[in-house]
């Protein structure tokens, strides 16, 4: 089985895969009076095709046991897909490039407490991974006729480990 350990989620890092969501954002400013604080156009939220509209949802996620054995991951054609934690907690990213077959190698990210992640359409990833305990997540995605799933299964499936496991 391939190895991969997750790396930190940063802006760089994670930039050609999709936006990370936090407020380490240099745009934002204050509203209602100064009491509250705005951290503006964090992610680009995208639906196309047939009667396309945006969804706003709350995703109850599981935890996985790891080493994670991933074989599977997913892509949606027509819209973007944005995740971000209710309760602060880090949970696992992995996204793959486009290849000329389908997916390329799976690039794994950590994020820190508080960081969410928006993958534009077309960008494969892994499903909702949650680490340690059940977890909430609020979920921007698309809504509207015609499949919005692709799946892609491999052919080997790859072992990600967390940071500071032992190989």
């Amino acid at each position: 089985m391939r190895r991969i350990i997750a790396e930190p989620l940063t802006r760089e890092a994670f930039a050609e895969f999709g936006d990370v969501i936090d407020t380490d954002w240099p745009d934002h400013f204050p509203i209602n009076g100064g009491m509250t604080e705005r951290y503006h156009d964090l992610a680009r939220v995208e639906a196309e095709g047939p009667n396309a509209r945006v969804l706003i949802s709350i995703f109850r996620g599981k935890p996985y046991a790891f080493p994670l054995e991933l074989a599977m991951v997913e892509r949606h054609p027509f819209g973007s897909q944005a995740f971000m934690p209710l309760e602060g907690r880090p949970f696992l990213v992995v996204v793959c490039h486009d290849g000329q077959d389908g997916p390329g190698e799976p690039h794994a990210f950590m994020t820190a407490p508080g960081q969410g992640v928006s993958y534009p359409r077309n960008c494969w990833h892994a499903v909702l991974t949650c680490i340690d305990e059940p977890q909430d997540f609020l979920v921007v995605d698309r809504g509207g006729d015609g499949s919005n799933l692709e799946e892609h299964h491999f052919d080997e499936p790859f072992q990600i480990h967390l940071p500071g496991m032992t190989l």
